[in-house]
């Protein structure tokens, strides 16, 4: 049996059961448990399952992650906006990370045109954005490929930041609260932020209203790690009010055709 066919039916068979161990995942594909345990490790660098002692568990109901495609058409104009006031944010000389998302890709766009600014990122479509501007040095992270996100994840990624020190992180997510700060839904996804939030300085969570009082699964950046959220006009102002409260610089933008 091919590897992916081999991956396919073990993700089938966790699926269905919710929970398998290892010899049975074993016997089902015909293979031996160090094999499947290899296969466990790219699944779960993938965000498809959750590995745990002597097998590995189904991802919860909730737990499905919109993918790139779909979150490029929610709130797009906001997303814009938000990404050029945060632009303003860099200034020549700046170490910086981004991470993956839409309105961080749209970041990228917008910084292309700089100079001397030197950015870490783990998205593929962040670095393809910045490739042809001769004035920002991109440092790719390493690691597994989330295809679903464009998004590189997995140990080899976190540990290649463990020895960087940015002055800014840009990030978004899939929720932000006053109550746990940042979060997704994607235990993985949720470990590559955090080491991404531990390298940097000061974090500026990206995030447009219909992620403003959403609480997802895992806490990727709590609310005492978050120096700066931009969003946009739309969101929700009693949560806005509460994560001033607790010591966040809250950046609201307006979309262009507002202004019409």
């Amino acid at each position: 049996m091919f590897p992916a066919a081999r991956r396919r039916k073990i993700l089938e068979l966790i699926e269905r059961e919710g929970a398998v161990g290892m010899r049975q995942l074993a016997d089902a594909v015909g293979t031996s448990e160090v094999t499947v345990r290899r296969d466990l490790r790219q699944l779960e660098s993938e965000g498809l399952l959750v590995r745990h002692r002597g097998g590995a568990v189904a991802l919860p109901p909730d737990h499905n992650e919109p993918t790139y495609a779909e979150k490029t058409r929610v709130a797009a104009d906001h997303k814009e906006a938000i990404a050029a006031r945060a632009a303003e944010l860099v200034v020549p000389g700046d170490a910086i990370i981004i991470g993956a998302g839409t309105t961080t890709h749209a970041l990228a766009q917008r910084l292309a045109g700089h100079n001397d600014v030197a950015v870490v990122t783990n998205s593929i479509l962040v670095a393809d954005a910045l490739a042809g501007s001769s004035g920002v040095e991109v440092t790719m992270t390493g690691g597994s490929l989330r295809g679903s996100t464009y998004a590189l994840v997995g140990p080899s990624a976190e540990s290649s930041l463990g020895h960087l020190h940015a002055k800014r992180l840009f990030i978004s997510g899939n929720g932000l609260t006053a109550a746990r700060g940042l979060t997704t839904p994607n235990p993985v996804v949720a470990s590559m932020d955090r080491a991404m939030v531990a390298a940097a300085r000061q974090v500026v969570v990206l995030a447009d209203h219909t992620k403003i009082g959403q609480d997802t699964m895992v806490s990727t950046a709590p609310p005492h790690a978050i120096t700066t959220v931009v969003t946009d006009a739309e969101a929700d102002p009693g949560e806005l009010a509460a994560l001033r409260a607790a010591g966040v610089d809250v950046v609201v933008v307006q979309p262009s055709w507002t202004h019409a």
